[in-house]
């Protein structure tokens, strides 16, 4: 029997869970981007130097590579391509082209949330610098600024006055990689926002999950996610809701099999939002955590789909206890020394991953590619968790010198 080929667009560590569970399948695993010494590349069957935003390049190459399978996992810039390589060689897909490209551009995603009766907040789409700056009294504050289509949060800026609002609309545009920006209202959130991973087979969710995502103030960047915890703090109603809304959506737009990543929230007004939803599995470890947390492996069952094999079922299942993600970072520019934890922390570590070593030069906290590492903690009570999360210098100290 032909041993099953599965191309991942992209090359960094996020793919390596994905890698390890095809090889578990017995697939082929081909990784592509331009970048030859990003890790995922160490670990894959086969290498192509590729730039995975130029779609009909990506498609030469999947056509001559013969693939059975094309996904993007983790890595944003890449899921236009592989969408548009599943629909014209008849792949399995995520759902239709066209439907891709509205969840990944920010200005369309919006548009088509407005049109079809969804909460959304208001927005503006730019494609020049000055266009933008034209339209300024059309914006009330607070709004955010940000790019459609970089990743780990590159390019966003909160503004809070018509002074600030020249040097966010110049670093969003120095983020995007199609030239288009967007201004839009700041949706203050009651509580915690959730940014998390959920699972769809046959256009219907079989596993929807929600997050308690944090930030960290004091980063060069505020805005990029410091850490998550599991379950969620939102009411069961608004899980509720959002649930269905998050399946009404995918419907109208035809999606079928496919991990979700999921952004949600609820505003101060007491309306529960969808932010962003986009057919890859999210960034900083976040099926991981499901898996984690629930026993519910994602990872697998969407390897399995890509090539056409059946996933399995998947089931909705209670969380494991109180879990977080600690995103590992330094406040600031440095050479890393050392972590330390200190032993009274009432929480079980169950990983502990760093990725840098002692005299490696690390940067401030300005976008997730500044991570140094991750901690998977489980706790045994929601305020024991709280506590912690909100207290993190109390307990945790990355050490630079």
């Amino acid at each position: 029997m032909r041993q099953k080929k599965l191309m991942l667009l992209g090359g960094i560590r996020y793919l390596l869970p994905v890698i390890k569970a095809a090889h578990e399948q017995g697939y082929y695993v081909i990784t592509a981007d331009y970048l030859p010494d990003n890790i995922a590349h160490k670990y894959s069957d086969e290498y192509v130097n590729v730039s995975i935003i130029d779609k009909e390049a990506v498609l030469k190459v999947a056509r001559e590579k013969h693939i059975d399978g094309i996904m993007s996992f983790g890595v944003d810039p890449g899921v236009v391509s592989a969408s548009y390589v599943q629909n014209k060689m008849g792949l399995p897909s995520f759902g239709p082209f066209k439907s891709v490209e509205i969840l990944q551009n920010m200005d369309k995603f919006r548009a088509f949330l407005a049109e079809n009766g969804f909460n959304v907040p208001w927005t503006f789409g730019f494609a020049s610098k000055e266009e933008a700056c034209k339209a300024r009294e059309k914006f009330a504050y607070p709004l955010i600024v940000k790019p459609i289509d970089s990743a780990g949060s590159k390019g966003c800026t909160r503004v809070d006055s018509e002074n600030e609002l020249m040097a966010a609309i110049e670093y969003a545009f120095k983020y995007t990689i199609s030239g288009h920006i967007i201004v839009e209202e700041f949706l203050e959130k009651k509580g915690y926002s959730s940014d998390t991973d959920s699972y769809t087979k046959d256009g219907k969710f079989q596993f929807v999950s929600f997050s308690a995502q944090c930030f960290d103030a004091y980063a060069t960047n505020p805005y990029t996610p410091a850490a998550y915890f599991w379950p969620s703090t939102f009411t069961k109603e608004e899980e509720e809701y959002l649930t269905n809304e998050l399946q009404r959506l995918i419907s109208l737009l035809g999606m079928k099999t496919c991990v979700f990543n999921i952004e949600t929230r609820v505003g101060q007004n007491n309306k529960p939002y969808i932010m962003e939803l986009t057919p890859r599995g999210g960034g900083n470890r976040l099926s991981e955590m499901i898996r984690y947390s629930t026993g519910v492996d994602l990872i697998t069952a969407i390897t399995r789909a890509m090539v056409g094999d059946e996933p399995g079922e998947i089931e909705q299942k209670p969380y494991n206890g109180h879990w977080a993600e600690i995103i590992l970072h330094a406040e600031n520019d440095g050479e890393f020394v050392g972590l330390q934890i200190n032993p009274a922390l009432p929480a079980e570590v169950i990983e502990e991953d760093l990725w840098v070593n002692p005299g490696d030069k690390v940067h401030g906290f300005e976008a997730a590619n500044d991570a140094i590492g991750t901690l998977v903690l489980r706790f045994e009570n929601e305020k024991d968790l709280e506590k912690a999360i909100t207290n993190q210098s109390s307990w945790l100290r990355v050490v630079l010198k």
